[in-house]
């Protein structure tokens, strides 16, 4: 089994002609930026903080309990599926879209399906990406992270090879795990900082932190034009992506999400935005058999 590292790895070159209407096809449910702490002997072995981008006009519910299933994850209305959530059993999956507009097909299916299927199954980690390999090419290009309880790997669908999570803090965005994008590298390393500081190494659930780590997720510096990624967008749109809270007339970071995973629950933290602004902000907690 692989073991995904923190070294740096090159971003993949795309051609120019990504229209408006296919990157709102191609958004679906998934997550743009996350940094994880994956610690497995610690009292809180996994910790989440992420940030979903979207158009704000596609309809979106915000983090809350799923009455069919008991899953704590916000809805995409329009596809169905969820970017990030956490099922009642102790169960997490999160998901980014990895953009390729070669790769692209406008009959695809919702790559948010990925996470609910895992929330609400019980496979491990390796037996669901094993089976997920063989399908994985019918979907648009995804990366997904999951953890089953007791076992965090990742799923690059590019490479169609699930690998462990090695230990400590990385991150993933809209390319491969560990692709040294400025934001992925900035959110990293103000994590790692933020835990060193706190002497949290291994693992960080206190209230008292969340501010900063929703700071972190606020940040709007740009990258410098020289260090953006190469993807096939104009150079004006990759500026405008480039800082880990996005904000456009039309399209932006839609939720900032904290997830804490402890021994016997979890903590959910959300803010939502729209074009204005906060929108909102809500707390869940689940105790693994139940939820609040």
């Amino acid at each position: 089994m692989a073991v995904y590292s923190t070294a740096p790895r090159r971003y993949p070159f795309l051609p120019v002609g990504r229209s408006r209407r296919r990157d709102q096809r191609d958004s679906q449910a998934t997550m743009c930026l996350i940094a994880f702490n994956w610690q497995p002997q610690a009292p809180v072995p996994l910790t989440l903080i992420a940030n979903r981008d979207e158009f704000y006009a596609r309809p979106t519910q915000a983090l809350h309990k799923w009455e069919d299933t008991g899953f704590l994850a916000g809805k995409d209305l329009q596809a169905g599926g969820t970017w990030l959530g956490v099922s009642h059993t102790g169960r997490v999956a999160a998901l980014t879209n990895h953009r390729d507009v070669n790769q692209h097909r406008d009959d695809a299916p919702s790559r948010g399906d990925l996470t609910s299927a895992f929330l609400r199954g019980t496979a491990s980690c390796a037996q669901y990406l094993e089976t997920l390999a063989a399908t994985a090419h019918q979907y648009n290009p995804f990366n997904l992270l999951v953890f089953d309880g007791h076992s965090a790997m990742g799923f690059e669908s590019r490479h169609g090879q699930p690998f462990a999570l090695a230990p400590g803090v990385g991150a993933v965005s809209n390319a491969d795990f560990g692709t040294p994008w400025p934001k992925l590298q900035r959110l990293q390393a103000a994590y790692t900082q933020h835990l060193a500081k706190h002497g949290l190494a291994q693992g960080d659930a206190a209230p008292s932190h969340h501010g900063d780590l929703f700071a972190m997720l606020a940040e709007r510096r740009l990258a410098a034009d020289d260090a953006l990624p190469h993807t096939g967008l104009p150079i004006e749109r990759e500026r405008a992506l480039s800082a880990e809270f996005i904000h456009t007339p039309t399209y932006g970071t839609r939720a900032s999400s904290l997830l804490f995973v402890h021994r016997h629950g979890a903590s959910f933290f959300e803010r939502s935005f729209d074009a204005a602004g906060m929108s909102g902000e809500v707390h869940h907690t689940t105790t693994w058999g139940t939820t609040l």
